[in-house]
């Protein structure tokens, strides 16, 4: 059951507040997720993401705020909230004494689909999967990452148009982190439908989400495109040549456009505020005596925007 908001947003939250006896788990959310991308959730353990996800749901109530999803205010519509979602929290929803094909077609008789759908989706699913194969053996006997394959396949079988994923691959080895990952991204870009994800694997986050949100004890610290939170670190550089010293780091690094500059290991390293340019700073090195060779420019990784949230946070 596919459900396109009128207002091209698949997740609106307003002050979206809950607490505990002890502690605020999550603190006056206010945040916008666009229909048909994957947005990633992000935030070390205790965070409040999986609390998010159950207020998203009306597993839970507010303290304070209110959320709509789907068009559709979550303190009085819950119940047509959960019919058009689809959600992997903590738990696979997997009856491990049954076969694949079993389990999906016990989960498409609670979602109503008719025989006809049911039959047609559940090859389609298993056979993205790569499961189809294997689709009569019982699952208490599959690998993890079979396991889990199927249990993004059970989420996805009453057609949602949003799916919530919370550490989909946190259990998984990398091999099988990678295909899940895959078989996601194709099956997202195919369906269109909306993920919102949360997920300790930051490159995981950089591949898959088109925005990501930060947050810290409940609390929203960014959001926005990968490529944009990266930008708010500035760019880093590394300059390669013959009479690279400690003294012209220095000299560079108290260029206004420089955050930092250091020798590591013979290399120059230079930290640029966001938007300066490199060209006079080589230019400065060749007054000064030194023999560029290379100069190669990257921006932060996700991870590395991440940490610093965290430190600046504490």
């Amino acid at each position: 059951m596919t459900t396109t908001p009128t207002n091209g947003m698949a997740i609106r939250t307003e002050g979206l507040t809950r607490d505990f006896t002890r502690v605020r788990a999550v603190d006056d959310l206010t945040l916008e997720v666009p229909a048909g991308i994957v947005f990633g959730f992000l935030g070390p353990n205790g965070s409040g993401k999986t609390t998010t996800i159950r207020l998203l749901l009306g597993l839970l109530e507010p303290t304070a705020g209110r959320a709509e999803v789907l068009g559709f205010d979550v303190g009085t519509r819950a119940g047509s909230v959960r019919e058009r979602v689809g959600a992997l929290l903590e738990h696979t929803g997997l009856y491990e004494r049954l076969s694949a094909i079993d389990n999906l077609e016990y989960y498409g008789r609670i979602a109503r689909m008719s025989a006809a759908d049911r039959t047609a989706r559940i090859q389609e699913l298993l056979t993205h999967f790569g499961l189809w194969e294997r689709r009569t053996e019982t699952v208490g006997s599959w690998s993890r990452g079979m396991k889990q394959k199927l249990a993004v396949a059970r989420a996805l079988l009453h057609r949602p148009s949003l799916l919530f994923l919370d550490e989909p691959t946190a259990s998984l080895d990398p091999v099988a982190s990678a295909a899940l990952r895959d078989d996601l991204a194709r099956l997202v870009a195919r369906e269109g439908i909306t993920v919102f994800l949360t997920t300790h694997n930051l490159a995981e986050a950089e591949r898959l989400c088109t925005e990501v949100a930060v947050i810290r004890q409940g609390r929203l610290l960014a959001v926005g495109r990968p490529d944009e939170l990266s930008a708010r670190k500035g760019t880093r550089v590394e300059v390669r040549g013959r009479g690279l010293t400690e003294q012209l780091a220095t000299l560079v690094g108290g260029r206004p456009e420089v955050s930092t500059a250091a020798m590591n290991d013979g290399r120059l390293i230079v930290e640029l505020r966001d938007g300066a340019e490199m060209a006079p700073l080589v230019s400065l090195l060749v007054g000064a005596g030194a023999s560029v060779e290379e100069v190669r420019k990257e921006q932060a990784s996700l991870e590395e925007v991440f940490l610093t949230l965290m430190e600046e946070e504490r």
